[in-house]
């Protein structure tokens, strides 16, 4: 097997990611009030065939389907197969049953949902959750990286950056978006340096001097970082003739240690070159939203695009909070409060 360097592999990442359009998949998650969710999916393709492993959330022949095809009359007549389909979840275990036993073309990423009902008094809270868990166990958090107006960009759908950069401000959202390219380059290239020192410390497992090995390896981990991005053209035959490691960790250690190094990198790919397919996640909350970390649509619909770089080091949080008044709660202290005010105008009248 042909091995890949760190710097292929996240080379290799940043291209997958780059290639990725505005999704072709939106999936609608209706939430009641009983914790049960209608899921609704829209899929456009230029090809009539839809696979159900081609399709990014779980699929299968209980949803209830509808095709049809759209030609695009204003424009070259192109035309577009639309799938539609919606299903009927009874509660939130049934969706994260399908996650578990997935077989869509995203199978590999651990996901499912959450949902919790808060009764308080006046109103009734709800809480929906999707989660992406995290592809890599050792990298670093994006945030360690980005500050609040860097991370905003990062998490936006595409068009949303798009039309900024087209806008009257676009060179000031190009320098922005230079500035977050740069910057999650690095958090990529350093997560992928720790995950290879974790994996390679669990290989060579036993070796004599593998403590001190990993100690220097974790000292010179920013070392290790800024080589690959200072160096990119020269970094992957360096590292084939293992020049690399004997500047990391000297020459006899690197003759020792070299195989387990090589076989660290085939896991860590293996790990990091999921196959994903991006898609839009939207939800509809009963009542009104109260908190939310996703976007607004011009539906009024909030949304949230899925990109492999959004969870790559941390499970990707999507949720929303709403609520709803409870008319009767509302009622019932009206009344109490009418009682009372009563009591204290009979006992004034009295005196």
């Amino acid at each position: 097997m042909k091995r890949k360097s760190i710097k292929t592999v996240v080379s290799i990442f940043l291209v997958m990611a780059a290639s990725c359009g505005e999704p072709e998949t939106v999936v609608t998650n209706i939430v009641h009030p009983d914790g049960s969710v209608t899921r609704r999916l829209e899929m456009r393709s230029g090809d009539a065939d839809f696979e159900p492993s081609d399709i990014q959330v779980p699929f299968d022949s209980t949803w209830i389907v509808r095709d049809s095809l759209e030609i695009d009359e204003d424009g070259d007549g192109d035309t577009t197969w639309v799938k539609r389909a919606e299903k009927f979840f009874a509660s939130i275990d049934e969706i994260n049953k399908d996650y578990m036993a997935d077989s869509s073309a995203n199978r590999v990423t651990r996901r499912s949902a959450e949902f919790t009902k808060k009764f308080k008094w006046f109103n009734t809270e709800y809480r929906f959750t999707e989660i992406i868990e995290n592809t890599l166990s050792n990298g670093y958090p994006v945030s360690d990286f980005l500050n609040e107006e860097e991370l905003d960009w990062f998490y936006s759908p595409e068009n949303v950056t798009i039309d900024k950069l087209t806008g009257p401000d676009s060179s000031k959202y190009k320098a922005l978006s230079d500035t977050v390219e740069a910057k999650t380059d690095k958090w990529m290239y350093k997560s992928l340096v720790s995950e290879w020192i974790a994996k390679f410390k669990e290989l060579a497992q036993g070796k004599p001097g593998l403590d001190e090995t990993i100690e220097i390896l974790k000292e010179n981990e920013g070392t290790f970082t800024s080589f690959i991005l200072e160096d990119e053209e020269k970094f992957d035959s360096l590292w084939a003739n293992g020049i690399i490691m004997k500047e990391l960790i000297g020459e006899e250690s690197a003759l020792r240690f070299q195989a387990d190094a090589d076989s660290a990198q085939e896991a860590v790919t293996d790990c990091f070159l999921i196959d994903f397919i991006p898609y839009t996640l939207r939800i509809i909350m009963p009542g009104e939203i109260i908190g939310t970390n996703g976007f607004i649509d011009s539906t009024k619909v909030l949304l949230w695009p899925t990109n492999s770089g959004f969870f790559l080091t941390e499970p990707y949080v999507m949720y929303a909070e709403s609520k709803t008044p409870n008319k009767w709660a509302w009622i019932f202290s009206g009344i109490f409060l009418l009682f009372v005010l009563a009591g204290i105008i009979f006992r004034v009248i009295k005196k």
